[in-house]
């Protein structure tokens, strides 16, 4: 239904006139997602510079129904922050001050605008740390980071977004500002309420400040890329890992041989760090610069847990080991189709999730070539498909709904989650109707009316109302 055009000039009243954008060219590039699977329209995309912008527009949104979409860096992979039917858009990324840092304090205060790799740098600039890293950090942004929960490569130690959020300021559906913007560390005044709005996708409000967690800088760090033959023997070894490090492992990353092989053909500079090649690696690192790993990795390759393995000598090699890892993603895309699945399952299931899904896509389509990766240190695995050598790329694109329902249907056998770190966007949304139980979804249904009783945040996204 087409949007008042009375409604978008009050619209763009509220922002003023640096607060907005009608011009096709400058709006396309917020209309599609990463994997170019989702592409949106919009008539309008306002872009606020302070809380009472947001409250403003959300005021008038929510008294002419109109709907609206907020977008942080257009990072998400699940097509959650992308206007599908003509909504608002509503880009944050003019509100881009970090206000504070309090390294005796331990947080950091910031706006939804900010990129999470300027945090992290201002973190570090200040004699602090902040933990949250994954392979977008350098466009991604905090306020989309938390209404996803984003998790990344150091949940093992530090957590997802979720425990890093001190407090929040977040705008309602109806205008008024939420404020629970505070920087304590412990808070057992009733109900947690900014917990509703971590992991919520937008659909129950705006979040346009927040408090997180900083910590003290690791001095040092020990990295490793190391060979094993296979996750059972990853498994172990990261078991004998934290145990030698005394909990110190931040990292613990699971990435097979074919991954390897794409990132080298695909990816300039780039080298293979053994000699001889391997069915699956694993990259570690700790917060030491003790030797433990050194000396932990000689007990597992004398026990046979891993085949080989090298350290980083120094930062610029440190760099080189995770280039590889964070150039999986783009190396598969380059490749060609692909089918990608975001999921989690208990630690001790990866091995028979990893067999029993790669063996049920076989069936399916003969040929897949299966590229699993992720975090195995927290039981996140991003469990993606290539197309077979030399297939019809239209062919296998076209088996999507088919392959996820089998990696699925598996995933939830072994009490695990579908969507592990992205969330559900709109490309989960009616299948997480098959995993959760009714009960769980109408108190899922009730807070977003609860909140938004006239759905104009983010609507259709997440569940159906």
């Amino acid at each position: 239904m087409p949007i008042a055009v009375s409604t978008l000039e009050r619209l763009k009243a509220a922002v003023g006139p640096k607060g907005y954008s009608e011009d096709p060219a400058a709006i396309a590039p917020h209309l599609v997602e990463w994997r170019g699977r989702y592409h949106g329209t919009t008539p309008l995309l306002l872009a606020p510079r302070t809380t009472a912008d947001v409250s403003a527009v959300l005021s008038i949104c929510n008294e002419t129904r109109t709907p609206l979409v907020p977008q942080g860096g257009n990072t998400g992979l699940v097509g959650g922050q992308i206007p599908l039917h003509g909504e608002i858009l509503l880009s944050l990324a003019r509100m881009n001050r970090i206000r504070s840092i309090d390294v005796p304090g331990m947080s950091a205060i910031v706006e939804a605008g900010v990129v999470l790799a300027a945090l992290q740098r201002a973190a570090d600039e200040a004699g602090a740390y902040f933990p949250l890293s994954l392979a977008a950090e350098g466009s991604a942004m905090l306020g989309g980071n938390i209404s996803t929960n984003a998790g990344g490569v150091n949940v093992l130690r530090y957590g997802s977004a979720r425990p890093l959020v001190l407090g929040l300021e977040v705008v309602l559906a109806d205008g008024r500002v939420l404020d629970l913007l505070r920087v304590l560390h412990k808070d057992n005044t009733g109900y947690d309420l900014k917990q509703l709005f971590i992991g919520s996708e937008g659909t129950l409000g705006v979040i346009t400040v927040a408090a997180l967690r900083l910590f003290a800088k690791p001095k040092t760090r020990e990295t490793a890329w190391i060979a094993v033959h296979d996750a059972r023997a990853a498994i172990a070894l990261l078991h004998q890992l934290e145990e030698a490090s005394g909990g110190l492992l931040s990292a613990f990353e699971l990435i097979p041989r074919i991954g390897i092989e794409l990132v080298l053909a695909h990816i300039p500079q780039t080298g293979d760090p053994l000699a001889a090649p391997s069915p699956w690696y694993v990259l570690a690192e700790a917060a030491s610069g003790t030797g433990i790993l050194e000396q932990a990795l000689a007990s597992a390759i004398d026990a046979g847990l891993a085949t080989d393995a090298t350290l980083a000598a120094n930062e610029t090699q440190r760099a080189s080991l995770w280039r590889l890892r964070e150039s999986l993603s783009e190396a598969q895309k380059r490749e060609g189709a692909s089918l990608k699945h975001d999921v989690s399952v208990p630690i001790a299931a990866i091995p028979e999730f990893l067999a029993g899904g790669c063996a049920a896509v076989e069936v399916l389509i003969p040929g897949v070539r299966p590229v699993a990766f992720g975090h195995l240190g927290d039981g996140n695995i991003h469990f993606n498909f290539s197309a077979p050598k030399g297939g019809d790329d239209a062919s296998f694109l076209a088996r999507r709904n088919d392959v996820s329902r089998a990696v699925h249907d598996l995933v939830h056998t072994l009490g695990g989650s579908i969507s592990a770190e992205h969330g559900l966007g709109i490309m989960k949304r009616d299948e997480i109707a098959r995993y959760k139980s009714a009960t769980e979804l109408n108190v899922m249904r009730a807070l977003k009316r609860t909140l938004d009783p006239n759905n104009i945040l983010n609507p259709g996204k997440v569940l159906c109302v």
